[in-house]
């Protein structure tokens, strides 16, 4: 039983390498974009609901609102989702009304996304949600727009990261 006293002792009379601090959780900045993600999610939802979206399929409308008619690789590689994720989540919404998937008459293994008069409609209701945002938030709209920019420059450079390591 002394020996155990004396390693415990020994082992606690280390001086901590500095460079623990980074191993704590709170430090991790994988962390905060991931607790900050899921209370994002948790934010929206409450503001979806009434336009009877989810927040994937807010991100799709998001992104066909700006461009109609893309297709569906274009839409992924927007949304940064594969085809397994992205494929069943349209189905869904075509089945809502809010969207058609067409094949593309120039090259029939491009699948097109068009809005349906629904899809559009959802736009105007939708306005309000970043204003609830920025209220949620308590950060101005310029806050958040500075804040989104930034973290569009780190992803783009982990994600230059990532394909130099390749």
């Amino acid at each position: 039983m002394a020996s155990n006293k004396t390693s415990r002792k020994s082992s606690s009379s280390k001086a901590a390498d500095p460079r623990d601090q980074w191993l704590r959780l709170d430090s991790q900045l994988c962390f905060a974009l991931y607790s900050s993600s899921l209370a994002m999610t948790k934010l929206y939802k409450p503001l979806l609901a009434p336009l009877g979206l989810t927040y994937p399929q807010y991100l799709v409308l998001l992104a066909l609102w700006e461009q109609d008619g893309q297709s569906v690789s274009a839409l992924g590689e927007r949304l940064s989702l594969d085809s397994g994720t992205l494929t069943p989540l349209l189905k869904r919404m075509e089945q809502a009304g809010l969207l058609v998937r067409l094949r593309d008459a120039q090259d029939e293994r491009r699948v097109l996304l068009s809005l349906t008069r629904e899809g559009r409609a959802l736009k105007a209701p939708a306005r309000k949600i970043p204003e609830a945002l920025a209220c949620a938030s308590a950060c101005s709209l310029d806050e958040l727009a500075a804040l989104t920019q930034r973290l569009h420059a780190l992803r783009n450079q982990l994600q230059r990261s990532v394909q130099d390591a390749a």
